[in-house]
């Protein structure tokens, strides 16, 4: 199932660039096959960490296309930014797009879960929602992302509200069925795992992804008292990388 596939950690990978300002393919490359080696469970092309609108469309491509051979060599999977029907429609196959909820906008509840069922039905590979309600101004209830689980091709969410609201429990109390609840607030995804999400996906596992990946399956093993020591070192960790904006740090 999709819950069982998108497990474990996923890097959001930056965009290295060189002197001249280039995308730095073969560091790119480098960068993954670390990550991969140091335990995660895949990576993230083109996420907001990727600096996607600084890339021409050809930089995009070839930053896809490395990654989607790196991925199928290593048998990892590969999430990738894609928020429109012509970004979904050019994904490789094997890849998932990671989808945000349509931002500024706000259409209401209503309005995304039509969104994410226009999205899917043209879509060739599964959906993962991307749920920041600070950054795209549209909270969503509960109802609003049962109502998303639901839709045929989505397989889950990257969740990513600042915190641990009322929402996020019920959500986790009762998970649907095949959907996967991915952590995206780097400095609480070891409660979000003590809670029962799936994994994370993380631009903070840059930095020591083998103790976040050892996190997630702490957590999943039900191993608490280690869980609960490495998730306060990370969490401090994830702090110190996001005291200015991303990947500012990350990148240095």
């Amino acid at each position: 199932t999709a819950s069982m596939t998108l497990t474990g950690v996923y890097v959001l990978l930056i965009t290295p660039f060189d002197a001249a300002g280039e995308v730095a393919l073969d560091a790119l490359e480098a960068l993954a096959h670390d990550v991969l080696d140091s335990g995660a469970s895949g990576v993230v092309a083109l996420g907001t960490t990727a600096e996607p609108d600084s890339l021409t469309a050809a930089e995009r491509g070839d930053v896809v296309d490395l990654l989607a051979r790196v991925c199928r060599k290593r048998g990892a999977r590969l999430l990738v930014g894609a928020n429109t029907v012509a970004a979904v429609r050019a994904l490789p196959e094997s890849t998932v797009a990671l989808s945000l909820v349509p931002p500024f906008v706000r259409p209401g509840e209503a309005g995304v879960v039509a969104h994410f069922a226009a999205l899917t039905a043209a879509s060739p590979v599964p959906v993962l929602v991307y749920h920041v309600p600070y950054r795209t101004g549209q909270h969503l209830s509960v109802d609003a992302l049962r109502g998303l689980a639901a839709l045929p091709g989505v397989v889950g969410v990257k969740h990513a509200v600042g915190g641990i609201d009322a929402d996020t429990i019920a959500l986790l109390a009762d998970p649907p069925p095949g959907f996967a609840i991915l952590g995206g607030d780097d400095a609480f995804i070891s409660p979000l795992l003590a809670l029962g999400a799936h994994g994370g996906i993380l631009a903070s596992a840059h930095v020591a992804t083998a103790e976040f990946a050892a996190l997630v399956s702490s957590w999943r093993a039900g191993a608490a008292d280690r869980a609960r020591a490495l998730g306060h070192r990370l969490a401090a960790l994830s702090g110190a990388l996001f005291a200015e904006p991303n990947p500012t740090v990350v990148k240095g």
